[in-house]
């Protein structure tokens, strides 16, 4: 009997450049029904390889999958792995889970879902979106840019984002896409260092401020992380300047490597060049013109092509639905991607103009007693950051209140001053009881949603008891809803279950229902 423990390392390829995906053999999902795992069972499915997978409960991925023919086990256990080759696992599963235990017992591949997705990268022309922030969107517009305006190979793509995308008259467009083209538009996670094992076509990178320490360490090894990631790009590096982080990885990359970078960013070309001397061998595209309407909250801005990506210097006016000037650099990386593929730049960004934006991203879920409530994704500071100024501008003269969820102990740990800061952009802030997610609270005792709110003493900001802590996030709805008067806009944020709060407000302001107005 093997007595060796069990080691899950998804930073280790399980996988050579010259193998096929027919080499799989049968292949279980461990987890199938996650946003990540899905599509890529799915993906494999369309190409031939016998799918199957397990996962804790019933959902619409699973239905969905089973609809296809894929069989799905609920409930996680030792008997689902029987006969497979290969099995594949997610960063949340861990070294004791059953159907880990007997694939190994058994001797079946091991593998990590990076590891499906670097092999599916081999067979198609992959556009790999990795960054601390805007991954989700940057790919989503891409995705629906190539949907919406792609011809001959580059139309109907595939596509592996970690959410679901805002479709027309509130319909949700599934994250995930087995195409017929040759595209394969992916997020790469950068949490657990497995982007490391892809080899893109085009790597993009949103930014790169110093995020998931509790794996990387230091800022130093996570901005070394994305110089590893760029350099095995096979063709072009896509890449914001604006922000200190990524100016860092610039600063990493070699002279090779900078010759197929295209920088973006809402600076000058010489700002960059002053900042990163080297960069004067990439291509440097300028955001420009940038401004937003108050009330219909249509960003605006110009994209400045230079002539090494259009044959001569093009000025490209792009209109988005979705707010924020971080929106603004999310959709020029996607622009710059669609072009460096073959399309039309203005083609790609007519499209772009259409896109109602990743779920759970200013999402508006709703209005009662004149009251808006908004979901959002942000879960670090400079997305919160960004959140708040983009709802500043949108909504000029609203009172801005904000429930908001930590995500992760260990990130609550480390940014719990500069959550303070990012949430006093708003007037009225609650911090419910952190979502764990992979952590346990054993392991950080002290870090609690308290700990936020100790870190804002000291803030300026008025009134004085701005901020407060309450556990439950259902009590802290509640309060919310009492706390809110006609006009305000009240924003549940973060990455955990805060978004189930959304209906929850709008039931308790249901009670003195009154039109929203025009």
């Amino acid at each position: 009997m093997n007595t060796e423990p069990i080691v899950l390392d998804p930073t280790v390829a399980a996988f050579t450049e010259d193998q096929q995906v027919s080499d799989l053999g049968t292949t279980h999902f461990i987890g199938i029904g996650g946003a990540g795992m899905s599509v890529l069972a799915e993906m494999l499915h369309e190409q031939g390889v016998n799918v199957t997978g397990s996962d804790r409960e019933r959902n619409a991925k699973t239905e969905r999958l089973e609809a296809l023919g894929i069989q799905v086990a609920i409930g996680q256990r030792a008997d689902n792995v029987r006969g497979a080759s290969t099995v594949v696992y997610s960063s949340a599963i861990k070294p004791d889970n059953p159907e880990i235990v007997a694939a190994a017992a058994q001797g079946s591949h091991i593998v990590h879902r990076s590891d499906i997705l670097a092999l599916l990268m081999n067979h198609h022309d992959a556009v790999a979106v990795a960054g601390a922030h805007g991954k989700t969107t940057t790919s989503s517009l891409l995705s629906h840019i190539l949907v919406h305006a792609g011809t001959g190979d580059l139309a109907d793509p595939s596509y592996a984002i970690g959410g679901t995308i805002q479709g027309p008259d509130g319909q949700t467009l599934d994250g995930g896409h087995a195409g017929t083209g040759r595209i394969l538009v992916a997020e790469a996670d950068e949490s657990d260092g497995s982007f490391a094992k892809y080899q893109p076509a085009i790597a993009i990178i949103t930014n790169a401020e110093a995020d998931h320490l509790d794996h990387y360490g230091t800022p130093e090894r996570y901005c070394e992380a994305f110089v590893t990631y760029a350099s095995h790009a096979r063709g072009h590096i896509v890449m914001t300047a604006d922000d200190p982080g990524a100016l860092d990885v610039l600063r990493g990359l070699d002279d090779s490597v900078m010759h197929r970078t295209v920088i973006y960013t809402t600076h000058s070309a010489q700002m960059v060049l002053d900042a990163v001397a080297q960069a004067a061998g990439a291509a440097i595209v300028t955001i420009t013109s940038e401004s937003e309407q108050a009330g219909d909250g249509e960003e605006r801005f110009t994209i400045d092509m230079p002539a090494a990506l259009t044959g001569e210097a093009h000025a490209i006016p792009v209109s988005l639905k979705i707010p924020g000037i971080h929106n603004a650099r999310n959709a020029t990386a996607a622009i710059i991607a669609a072009t460096l593929l073959g399309m039309d730049p203005d083609a790609a960004a007519q499209a772009a103009g259409s896109f109602l934006g990743a779920s759970r991203r200013f999402q508006v879920r709703g209005c009662e007693k004149q009251v808006t409530v908004v979901d959002d994704y942000a879960h670090h500071p400079t997305e919160i950051t960004a959140l708040l100024n983009a709802a500043r501008r949108r909504y000029p003269d609203a009172v801005i209140r904000v429930l908001f969820q930590p995500h992760l102990f260990s990130r609550t740990k480390f940014f719990a001053r500069e959550f303070a800061e990012a949430l006093a952009l708003a007037d009225d802030v609650i911090v419910t009881g952190i979502y764990p997610a992979r952590e346990k609270q054993e392991d950080f005792p002290d870090i609690t949603a308290q700990t936020i709110v100790d870190a804002a003493k000291g803030i300026d900001h008025e009134p004085a008891d701005w901020i407060r802590a309450v556990d439950d996030m259902h009590t802290a709805a509640l309060m919310m809803a009492m706390r809110a008067h006609h006009g305000d806009v009240v924003f549940t944020v973060g990455a955990g279950d805060i978004t189930a709060m959304g209906p929850v407000l709008l039931h308790a302001l249901e009670a003195h229902r009154e039109n929203c107005g025009d």
